[in-house]
């Protein structure tokens, strides 16, 4: 026995064998004997030292993922989870598909804080479930934005599952450009996240009339939906979002081939008079679908309607004569062929509360319409009119003459039907005491003559915009000057390439006191006179663009010396190839109050210059 006891520990270890202690090996197993010499391993001894090693690399990860979803929903708070979640993929998925109701211990609540944006190569599965992890127990997820890259896209249902089970305070969801994502993983988001409010649904051609019938089924407090570009919605969704949605207030629907009047005309009539917007663009639709919304549209205040195709002048008319849109302020309508003269009038008669209109390339639109709508819209606030050419001169004084005594706003864009006024014409006898903002661009027959007739009929403009007008000189602004009454706050003289420092000084004098923003870019013949007349005489100037004129470092050194302590805080001298380095601490000195500068194409600034105003200007966005 002194044999067992003074075993060391370094003799080897036997289960069987002969010795001279004459001990069975069958009936003494395990016992320690000393060694006498070194005996050959049974075929027994391998798979024993083998299991010994084995024991040895034996670690959680040979649990299967049930064992592990039961260890892991009993973590006791957020950071033990989020520390987990950072183990290992497999971990980090097995924690994002235990639901709040699975955890043992009772996690803090969720308010929806927080929001989240992925996009492009970054929108995978994989952050998504990171995300609702790490979200879950930090306020919540409020906002989730995901915007996928086309056929590329990482994000499919299982990606929305984690989501759906660990976000259960979402309110807001965007999916864009998803085509991996089907019903499957948005029915689990609807069913899961009862407290959503706004969804947009764009470019996801997985999605069929399913998704909507899960939303309208779970989702009461939808408030906002969108759906562009997802070729299997249909008919029978908006059925359902017409059915189960009451609270909905705002509906856009864009480019789906398979929605068409049946889905619109059945969704406008059941919800008609709670929505308050509505969007139809690219649709199958004809004027069936309008003349339901003139009639059920009792709550809706804001309508655009854009490339509808299929609608006539019937469908207008009968919207506006149904006169059931009593609450219509804002109508816009782009590429619409049915819009005419006699749609256009049957609106204003119809929607006696309408206060802002906006038509683009609506090219059967001409002055008489506009001079129907200026009789009979007494409220209008607001007039926007782009690419419809029938529309002439006749036509804008016709309506400046008829429009009402709230009209502020007037815009007018890409009109080639306007010509010059004839100088001989005569005045009407009332001016146009309301408006405040005129807006011309691009109409290359709009002239000196014009702007005369303006000036003396429109005596309270503060904001003037005449963009991109050849056919403007200085004696046209000069007319529009004289007669001002209120000062003028805002001018954009961009692209006239007839207006010369003369311009610029007239408006300093006459409006220095109250001018904010003023654009010269592109006026070719603007030189260092004009920035001394705005030093000069500009006192709230705070937004100067002199980008490509030729203004030079004298023009600067003149902006930098005003004796009025200029406050600007955007200055824009893109494409000006007369300033140099010399400007540089004069620019420096403008930097104490600019929060913008550019710089750009001003080729004899060096890159040495340009470092140091990045340097001194660090307040200030610099484009070089």
């Amino acid at each position: 026995m002194s044999g067992i006891f003074s075993f060391s520990g370094d003799d080897e270890f036997f289960t069987g064998g002969s010795s001279s202690m004459h001990l069975s090996p069958g009936s003494c197993p395990g016992v320690y004997l000393p060694a006498r010499k070194r005996l050959r391993v049974a075929a027994a001894a391998p798979s024993f030292y083998s299991a010994f090693e084995q024991h040895k690399q034996t670690s959680i990860q040979v649990l299967p993922d049930e064992c592990l979803f039961e260890i892991l929903r009993r973590l006791p708070s957020g950071q033990e989870r989020s520390a987990c979640a950072c183990v290992s993929k497999r971990w980090l998925n097995v924690l994002s598909s235990i639901t709040r109701d699975e955890c043992v211990q009772e996690l803090e609540g969720e308010e929806g804080f927080l929001s989240r944006s992925l996009e492009g190569k970054k929108a995978t599965d994989l952050r998504l479930a990171a995300i609702s992890v790490g979200t879950s127990t930090r306020g919540g997820l409020g906002k989730l934005q995901i915007r996928g890259s086309g056929f590329e896209s990482k994000v499919t249902d299982a990606g929305l599952g984690a989501v759906a089970r660990g976000c259960k305070s979402l309110k807001v969801l965007s999916l864009w450009n998803l085509p991996a994502v089907s019903d499957v993983g948005v029915s689990e988001i609807a069913r899961s996240c009862p407290m959503i409010e706004r969804i947009d649904l764009s470019r996801c051609p997985g999605l069929t009339d399913k998704a909507l019938v899960a939303i309208a089924e779970s989702c009461e407090n939808l408030s906002d939906l969108t759906i562009d570009s997802c070729s299997g919605v249909g008919n029978e969704g908006l059925r359902a979002v017409a059915r189960g949605c009451a609270n909905l207030r705002s509906i856009s629907i864009r480019s789906c081939p398979r929605v068409g009047d049946q889905g619109v005309s059945f969704l406008l009539a059941q919800a008609g008079s709670y929505l308050t917007k509505v969007k139809l663009q690219m649709l199958n639709v004809t004027g069936l679908s309008l003349a339901v919304l003139g009639h059920y549209g009792a709550g809706v205040t804001d309508l655009v309607l854009h490339g509808l195709q299929g609608v006539n002048e019937k469908g207008f008319w009968v919207m506006g004569n149904a006169k059931g849109m009593k609450k219509l302020k804002s109508l816009s309508v782009t590429s619409c062929r049915g819009m005419t003269d006699v749609g256009l009038e049957a609106v204003g008669n119809g929607c006696s509360d309408l206060k802002h209109v906006s038509l683009n390339k609506c090219l059967l639109v001409s002055g008489k319409g506009l001079v129907a709508l200026a009789k009979s819209a007494s409220s209008l606030e607001c007039l926007k009119l782009e690419e419809c050419h029938r529309i002439n001169q006749f036509g804008f004084l016709g309506f400046l003459m008829n429009c009402g005594s709230k009209l502020k706003s007037f815009s007018l864009a890409n009109c080639l039907g306007i010509q010059d006024f004839n100088s001989e014409a005569p005045l009407p006898s009332t001016g146009c005491s309301s408006l405040r903002s005129l807006s011309i661009r691009c109409c290359p027959g709009f002239g000196d003559a014009s702007l005369s007739f303006l000036g003396k009929f429109c005596h309270q403009l503060q904001d003037v915009e005449l963009c991109g007008l050849n056919g403007v000189t200085d004696a046209g602004v000069f007319e529009l000057l004289q007669s001002n009454n209120v000062g003028l706050v805002k001018v954009n003289l961009s692209g006239c390439v007839n207006v010369s420092d003369n311009t610029v000084s007239a408006i300093s004098a006459c409006h220095g006191r109250t001018l904010e923003s003023l654009n010269l870019d592109g006026c070719k013949n603007i030189t260092d006179a004009s920035l001394v007349a705005v030093a000069k005489n500009c006192y709230s100037v705070n937004d100067l663009d002199i980008s490509n004129t030729l203004v030079s470092d004298q023009g600067v050194k003149a902006l930098a010396s005003s004796p009025n302590h200029l406050n600007l805080q955007v200055l824009s001298v893109g494409g000006c190839s007369a300033i140099t380095d010399k400007s540089k601490a004069c620019i420096q000195k403008l930097g104490r109050t600019l929060l913008g500068l550019n710089i750009q194409r001003c080729g004899r600034i060096s890159s040495s210059t340009v470092d140091s105003l990045l340097e001194h200007l660090w307040r200030c966005d610099i484009l070089y």
